[in-house]
């Protein structure tokens, strides 16, 4: 076997099978190993193994004990990578009440306990006790969204920076091919702390006085006596998160403050492509044998098309962490992986998902990209569509139907999100292309029902949100409904909502769960908002303040009401004709769910 295609070795007996009297990386990771480009370690440890570095992986260890599993590979030549997880370990292990999740998706047969709370910095701080002098580079979407000051749901308070909780030295944040072959490059050649620092798209903590140039946030200290220091703060990160050319951020704690350097561009196509263009396997780690790993059997079959989403919604994390520009790949790298689909065991033709965050923002972007080198709107979709943006689906629907012609394949799904204000207005259809795409998406790419997010019925809490009115989904069931009845089909519609956001009351769902727009429809997916690190919603829940423009905002943090808001959305809506109530149980929350 060519080294270039090997599997990762987990323990010894592996490393010593390969041959190596050395590792260069180790990766620690809170979730199973799964070769496939859905998860991120996977993705990092191919990439890296591509540019000839020799990786190892030490997926969730075992940090009760004494310790065996952090010290079992040794030190490697160049530094220890480590993340939580495909989630947050926090949202991974509790529930929007903050009761203990009894599952783990991402763990062999679904056991829970597999990872400590905090993964990321207990992980860190067990390397840097054992192995002193050997860097430790933190990564995925718990160190991303916890790069700057945060409030923490579930300690009820600010935390700083997990640079500064953890001891790591370098931080990379947001989709990190290109970060970390830099680092490991620097680390290899030894570059001086100072070079080392200018690499973009990562953090790190510096001990010393502040510089003068660079965005500089209030201190860690000064949020934790002022929220509405803190409310600046974020208004500051979050208008340079979703800027083309945004400045380096600092942000003083302690003796020090933490940089956060500018990220790398956007990818091209052509970067895309390689990402996805390396030899996964797409099956589980052979240690894992007869063990059945949830998540894997969820995207197992699917295919994403790009990265990014510039939906902009308050409550969700996908821009903080993959960006707003979407890059997306080539349709014949899409098609490459859509055809090695059917060398996979147990593959019967059928792709449960072709999409991304939001699936139907393939290949869209400005129609002048010069006015948006120039932009800072957080969303290109609220409070209206720029009229810049391209929103054209032809070149999707023209995707689906290469796919669908690749032999083997009987089925293609969309089962991501989709957003339908591409498409749709309060008065009927964007372009010549947007009836189409409904049409093909209900008729073509739905397995039985469609799922959409108008998240409220009020638009005081949709505006909290930011999301549109909904009117749009009125609108979007109207012609739904029309397609449905041409066809002689009987494909559901399936909203999902969020109780208990900011701004939101018992009243609003007192409204939300008796309006006549939603009789007929299956009414099981509500989901109580669940603050998240990095957040516009979040900041909105700890401080009572709007980010945006600083205004009071009302919050639900009772925990009884919070309750009482997503059960009297079941008790109310039981009572309309027509709809079928089903509590369905959710391996995301609002985080970790794919945008819709």
């Amino acid at each position: 076997m060519e080294e270039s295609a090997y599997m990762f070795p987990t323990s010894v007996k592996e490393v010593q099978a390969l041959g190596w009297d050395y590792i260069d990386i180790i990766l620690f990771t809170g979730d199973a190993f799964v070769d496939h480009p859905s998860f991120g370690t996977a993705a990092i440890a191919r990439w890296l193994q591509k540019w000839g570095y020799r990786v190892a992986v030490v997926p969730q260890p075992n940090w009760r004990d004494d310790l065996r599993d952090f010290r079992k590979l040794g030190a490697p030549r160049l530094y220890f990578g480590l993340n939580s997880g495909a989630m947050d370990s926090m949202v991974n292990h509790y529930t929007a009440s903050k009761r203990l999740r009894h599952d783990d998706a991402y763990t062999p047969d679904g056991k829970a306990g597999a990872r400590p709370d905090y993964a990321v910095t207990v992980y860190t701080q067990i390397l840097k006790k054992l192995f002193p002098d050997v860097p430790v580079v933190i990564g995925g979407i718990e160190a991303s969204l916890r790069r700057l000051t945060h409030y923490d749901y579930w300690k009820d308070c600010l935390m700083p920076s997990v640079v500064v909780t953890s001891g790591a030295d370098y931080l990379c944040y947001g989709m990190g091919e290109r970060p970390m072959l830099e680092l490991t490059r620097g680390i290899e050649k030894g570059w001086p702390r100072h070079r080392m620092q200018q690499i973009p798209q990562i953090a790190f903590y510096v001990n010393g006085k502040l510089p003068s140039g660079p965005l500089v946030l209030h201190s860690f200290e000064e949020c934790q006596r002022d929220k509405r220091a803190f409310a600046e703060n974020f208004h500051w990160i979050e208008t340079h998160a979703n800027m083309m050319h945004p400045d380096t951020i600092l942000e003083p704690v302690g003796e020090g403050y933490v940089q956060i350097n500018p990220p790398y561009p956007p990818a091209t196509t052509e970067e895309m492509d390689s990402y996805w263009d390396l030899p996964y396997t797409k099956l589980p780690h052979p240690r894992y044998k007869g063990k059945r790993i949830p998540a894997y059997d969820m995207i197992k079959f699917s295919i994403n098309t790009h990265r990014g989403c510039f939906g902009g919604c308050n409550f969700c994390t996908i821009a903080a962490h993959q960006g707003k520009f979407i890059q997306s790949r080539s349709e014949e790298s899409v098609l490459r992986e859509v055809r090695k689909l059917n060398q996979l065991p147990d593959f019967a033709g059928n792709i449960s998902d072709v999409g991304a965050p939001t699936a139907n923002m393939y290949g869209m972007h400005g129609k002048n990209l010069e006015l948006c080198d120039k932009c800072k709107r957080r969303s290109c979709l609220f409070p209206a569509r720029c009229p810049n943006l391209d929103c054209d689906h032809t070149r999707l629907m023209a995707l689906y139907k290469k796919i669908d012609a690749v032999k083997g394949i009987r089925h293609s799904y969309i089962g991501s999100g989709i957003r339908y204000d591409l498409f749709l207005t309060e008065d009927g259809y964007v372009d010549k292309s947007s009836r189409d795409y409904l049409k093909t998406l209900v008729l073509d790419h739905t397995s039985g029902r469609l799922k959409v997010a108008p998240e409220h019925t009020e638009d005081h809490v949709l505006q909290m949100m930011a999301k549109p009115s909904f009117r749009l989904f009125e609108r979007l069931r109207k012609e739904f409904d029309s397609i449905n009845r041409e066809a002689g089909t009987h494909v559901g519609l399936v909203p999902y909502f969020i109780s208990s956001h900011p701004g939101c009351t018992l009243k609003d769902m007192e409204r939300l769960a008796s309006h006549p727009a939603l009789k007929g429809i299956w009414m099981d997916q509500v989901q109580d908002f669940t603050p998240t690190p990095m957040t516009t919603s979040s900041v909105m829940f700890y401080s009572g303040l709007d980010p945006r423009d600083m205004k009071p905002v009302f919050t639900e943090h009772n925990p009884q009401r919070k309750q009482e808001q997503k059960s009297f959305f079941f008790k109310n809506s039981s009572k309309k004709s027509g709809n079928r109530l089903q509590g369905s149980k959710q391996i995301h929350n609002i985080a970790g769910r794919k945008k819709k």
